[in-house]
């Protein structure tokens, strides 16, 4: 069990506000952070690790990481953070950066091959792509079997194919390691894929705490499907107007009538659900 319960002053998005967190997490369960930027997600990862100071208390399976006598170390705290900048020693090959953290030579040459990193073991770090790099940086914060790994939006920078196939392998190796994992993370595809619970946090609290699906899906009644985008235009071809919308990474395009295309506006945050296969598009 993880229990945490810490307050820090932050100055957030809409200015100051404080870091309020009361949680217990169970062990060896995939969490999500979620939230709006500057909600305060990098902050309480970087806390977790002992890399920020905050008021309050961490019990980590009844050991105390902090209270009001006592701090620990991110050394001493068996915590292993990917980072999104990979975070990597440039003058080092791939195994030299993993021996680094621990000289367990079988450790090493497991993880390598699990990330099918074993060819590549004594390239330059200066010489792998980002996806290459995002995988010695998910190994070498394993080095150290720690209690909670935590990651730190890792593949936001990665294409949709290497994106889908890093998550598999942190997916594996987090149930093979039965680490309790903490990832953040905007997209919600990933989310739903690798968490079990997820955290949303709003101006530094927790406005919830839920199920994947929980947080998520927004259907409702007979609706088929419900997503949130930004209309980027709306078009007139022939005598049907047409919505531009992009979802995530992608881009759709629903047919709206005329009364509809001169209510929205260019830029509008809109929902594109369906019912009965007539999608529909409604301001959020």
């Amino acid at each position: 069990m993880i229990s945490i319960d810490i307050n820090k002053k932050l100055h957030g998005a809409n200015g100051e506000m404080t870091l309020s967190i009361k949680l217990d997490l169970r062990e060896k369960e995939f969490i999500s952070l979620n939230g709006k930027s500057g909600s305060g997600k990098t902050t309480l990862l970087r806390i977790l690790a002992g890399l920020e100071s905050a008021q309050g208390k961490i019990v980590v399976d009844g050991e105390i990481w902090q209270d009001e006598n006592l701090f620990l170390p991110p050394r001493k705290r068996r915590i292993g953070f990917v980072f999104q900048d990979y975070a990597l020693f440039e003058n080092m090959n791939v195994e030299q950066n993993l021996l680094f953290v621990n000289k367990d030579i079988k450790l090493a040459n497991y993880l390598l091959g699990a990330t099918e990193l074993e060819s590549l073991r004594k390239r330059g770090v200066g010489e792998l792509s980002g996806g290459q790099k995002q995988r010695v940086s998910l190994c070498r914060a394993l080095m150290n079997k720690p209690k909670i790994l935590l990651m730190d939006e890792p593949l936001s920078a990665l294409d949709h194919e290497i994106r889908a196939k890093l998550q598999n392998e942190i997916l594996t190796l987090h149930k093979e390691f039965g680490t309790t994992t903490i990832l953040v993370s905007h997209d919600p595809s990933e989310i739903y894929k690798l968490s079990q619970r997820v955290i949303t946090l709003q101006n530094g609290q927790v406005a919830r705490f839920a199920t994947p699906t929980e947080t998520l899906l927004k259907t409702s009644g007979s609706q088929k499907f419900s997503f949130d985008g930004e209309l980027l235009e709306i078009k007139k071809i022939d005598v049907i107007y047409v919505a531009i919308i992009a979802i995530g990474q992608q881009l759709v395009e629903v047919v709206v009538d005329e009364s509809e295309a001169k209510s929205f506006s260019v830029g509008q945050k809109v929902r594109v659900s369906t019912k009965a296969f007539s999608p529909n598009i409604a301001a959020i």
